[in-house]
C-alpha cells in the first residue's frame, strides 16, 4: 500500500496541468531530481493511484462539445442498488464521470455530446435502462468557465 505525502500530491497537481512535463522541468517543479521523481511516479502507477493520461483536445469552433450534467434518483438506497447501478455505469464508456452525491439525487454523472439528438440516444439506451433508476434530470452546459487546459 503506497500513502501519498506532499511531494506526490505536487507531482500529481503539475502531471494534471501538464501530463506531457518532463522529468527534469517535473523535478525541478517539485523540488526533486529528476530520477526521484520517476521512481514516484512509477510507484504511483503501479500503486494504482495514476491510473493513466489523457489528451485535452481543443476543438474547431462550433465542434466542441457539449458537457451534460446529470442528477440520478435511484428507487432505493441500499448497498444492492447502488453496487448495481455502479456496476452498469462502467459498462459505459460515454459516461465520463460518476459521482455518488448527497443531497438531492443519489448520483451526479457527465457525458460530452455532440447534440441533442446524440444525448437522446443516450438518455434512451443507456440511462433510462439501468438497473434500480427512478428519476433522472439532465442539465445542459453552455460552457465551461474554469479549464486546466494550458494555453
Amino acid at each position: 500500500m503506497y500513502e501519498t505525502d506532499a511531494i506526490d500530491r505536487k507531482i500529481i497537481r503539475q502531471l494534471r496541468l501538464n501530463a506531457r512535463i518532463s522529468n527534469v522541468d517535473l523535478g525541478r517543479e517539485v523540488g526533486l531530481s529528476p530520477s526521484a521523481c520517476l521512481r514516484r511516479i512509477t510507484l504511483m502507477e503501479k500503486a494504482g493511484i495514476i491510473t493513466g493520461y489523457t489528451a485535452l483536445v481543443d476543438m474547431a469552433a462550433g465542434e466542441q462539445p457539449i458537457a451534460v450534467i446529470i442528477q440520478i434518483t435511484l428507487e432505493r438506497q441500499t448497498e444492492e442498488y447502488l453496487n448495481r447501478f455502479e456496476s452498469a455505469v462502467r459498462k459505459f464508456p460515454e459516461i465520463r464521470e460518476c459521482f455518488l452525491m448527497t443531497g438531492g439525487s443519489d448520483y451526479l454523472l457527465r457525458v460530452d455530446v455532440e447534440s441533442a439528438g446524440a444525448f437522446e440516444r443516450i438518455h434512451k439506451e443507456i440511462l433510462s435502462v439501468m438497473p434500480g433508476v427512478l428519476r433522472i434530470n439532465s442539465s445542459f452546459s453552455i460552457r465551461n468557465v474554469l479549464s486546466t487546459r494550458q494555453k
